[in-house]
């Protein structure tokens, strides 16, 4: 058993394991502390104090966020002084902040916006003394805007510990500490891999998607334009808490109308393609494990995992599956088959897809994303980017009457929509692969093993006699650590004992990702993925080899999973990338060569 100890804060009593921290004791009590740079995901930083607490017999204040109860400890979380104190600490704050809270993308949702609303602070107590860094804009993801940086931490938290990619640090000390990248080239010119956690976890704004929305408009209101728009499993599941629903609530009868009302000509699904994507994955794996291919196969749908293993791990990119992810395999057949069941010129084609994911917006601007003789896909909107254009085009979202996505690439299956969940991917792809190899279903279709938000899950799949091991990541840093393992095995015995391995650059998977709605935490994230299952369990059809949808395009298009048509439109190549700006230093695969 733990060692417990006796706290008392504001006069209640209460029992908690030794370590716990002050902040924590306060929860469990139901008496709130004001915070700014902690977040209940990551490792305190106790870089702002706006928590701080009267602990009898401390001659100072102390920060609740990071200073462990003792016992008999006595605390006082309120007092003039202590208001006071915290007022001028966001007073400070505010001194050196850009404030421009109307076109601020995190109006609305930002942190410090609500301490200062709520304190009642003074704008004016302190001369401004905001710098005069400019606008990060060189990369085509995520833009930093070091004004409205407040020197939190949360984003070097969570892109040095949770991710493990080392892009952004502290630069100078004292009043001139702020965030940048390795010699300040710019998030363009470092290892960020566009996953866009820190955007999820800034607390004002100063990290936010590169916006793509006026692109969008323009196309919708131009009467020559075509144009299709596909979105992401796990946006059906992250629109409802942004108007006023629960978290994890499925509103994919909604979003169709949405985007209907919005303008778009054709509303599609990228469940659709993930449902193709599982196809020719399944093939895929299926092909290596007959013919001795390199194993494991590990997934290739997250574009944030992708650059990650070119940055750091390319000696494993022949490990890595050539598919496209379903966003890249949509936006190649827009322009290509759809456009010729249609008789539409290509050329007048605006492919937009809606992603909760930053990274998106880097994988469709890839140079080899181009297999339909066009940019396949054109624009990517994030889910917090398609919130804002509902509300400026005043729809009543929780209200709204379900609608129905278009023909031709609208059907999906459960198994495309559980892509948005961590495992989700590996659980669709066994569910294909058991049939590809027996010619029979599977009896139960629910494979737990792989569910959940464990970091890293391991499991057993039995495929009729051919058992093989399988093994699911989220998060970079976890990805790192099971990579590691497998290039270890391999080393030492020339194999490894997985089969199949899954990874999502995200936490939670798609339904954490960078760009989803602000104010995310892992558990909110779980609820988003339990949303998805939810709907995968409803369904009529949860299997990708029973989509009728999917099975007419290889009747009339590609031929069949695997073929040659099917590898020059559906698959890709991998690049070596430098570890310190990003760039691409030489081809590490080609999509032919399995």
């Amino acid at each position: 058993m733990p060692k417990t100890v006796n706290v008392v804060i504001d006069g209640k009593t209460i029992v908690v394991p030794d370590g716990t921290t002050i902040l924590d004791a306060a929860k469990q009590l139901g008496i709130h502390i004001p915070t700014l740079c902690y977040h209940p995901d990551l490792k305190p930083t106790a870089s702002c104090g706006i928590c701080v607490v009267d602990v009898e017999k401390s001659p100072v204040p102390k920060r609740a966020c990071c200073t462990p109860v003792s016992e008999g400890i006595v605390v006082k979380t309120q007092s003039k002084k202590l208001r006071e104190y915290r007022k001028t600490l966001v007073e400070l704050i505010l001194s050196n902040h850009d404030v421009q809270c109307p076109t601020c993308a995190s109006n609305g949702k930002c942190e410090l916006q609500d301490l200062a609303n709520n304190m009642g602070v003074d704008m004016n107590r302190f001369a401004k003394i905001v710098g005069d860094e400019e606008l990060d804009q060189t990369s085509v993801s995520v833009a930093r805007d070091p004004k409205k940086c407040i020197a939190c931490g949360r984003c070097i938290t969570v892109c040095n510990d949770v991710q493990t990619v080392n892009a952004i640090n502290f630069v100078d000390r004292g009043i001139e500490v702020n965030v940048n990248t390795f010699f300040r080239e710019g998030l363009g010119h470092s290892a960020c891999v566009n996953c866009g956690q820190c955007t999820a976890f800034c607390p004002t704004g100063a990290l936010r998607e590169v916006s793509e929305v006026e692109q969008v408009w323009d196309a919708i209101l131009d009467p020559e334009k075509i144009v299709v728009v596909q979105e992401a499993p796990a946006i059906r599941v992250s629109l409802a808490e942004e108007f006023g629903m629960e978290p994890g609530d499925v509103t994919v009868g909604k979003m169709y109308a949405a985007l209907k009302q919005i303008g778009f000509d054709y509303v599609f699904d990228t469940n659709f393609s993930a449902d193709l994507t599982i196809m020719e994955e399944g093939t895929e794996l299926v092909r290596r494990i007959k013919a001795g291919g390199p194993l494991p196969l590990i997934t290739s749908c997250s574009p944030g995992w992708i650059k990650f293993m070119e940055t750091y791990f390319p000696d494993m990119a022949e490990f890595v599956s050539t598919c496209k992810s379903p966003q890249q395999m949509f936006g190649t057949l827009v322009k290509t088959y759809f456009a010729k069941e249609n008789s539409i010129d290509p050329s007048k084609i605006v492919s937009v897809s809606i992603m909760p994911c930053t990274a998106k917006k880097f994988e469709a601007r890839r140079p080899e994303m181009r297999d339909s003789g066009f940019q396949d896909v054109d624009n990517v909107l994030t889910t917090r980017e398609f919130v804002r254009m509902i509300k400026e085009s005043g729809i009543d979202f929780k209200n709204l009457p379900e609608g129905k996505a278009d023909e031709l690439m609208g059907q999906y299956t459960g198994a495309g929509t559980i892509f948005g969940a961590t495992g989700g991917v590996m659980e669709a792809a066994i569910r294909s692969a058991y049939f590809l190899v027996t010619g029979k279903n599977l009896t139960n279709l629910d494979v737990k093993g792989v569910r959940g938000m464990n970091w890293i899950k391991e499991a057993e799949v039995d495929i009729d006699g051919l058992k093989i091991k399988v093994a699911v990541a989220h998060g970079l840093g976890n990805a790192r650590e099971l990579l590691n393992k497998v290039r270890e095995q391999i080393k030492a015995t020339g194999k490894t004992e997985y089969g199949f391995i899954e990874i999502m650059a995200c936490p939670g998977g798609c339904v954490g990702g960078g760009g989803q709605p602000y104010g995310s935490t892992f558990a909110r994230r779980a609820r988003r993925g339990e949303g998805l299952y939810q709907e995968d369990s409803g369904m009529a059809c949860r299997l990708s080899h029973e989509n009728a949808g999917v099975q007419k395009l290889y009747e009339k298009f590609l031929g069949a999973p695997g073929s040659e048509k099917s590898h020059s439109l559906l698959h890709t190549n991998y690049w070596e990338r430098s570890q310190e700006s990003g760039s691409c230093q030489k081809e590490v695969t080609h999509k032919h060569h399995h």
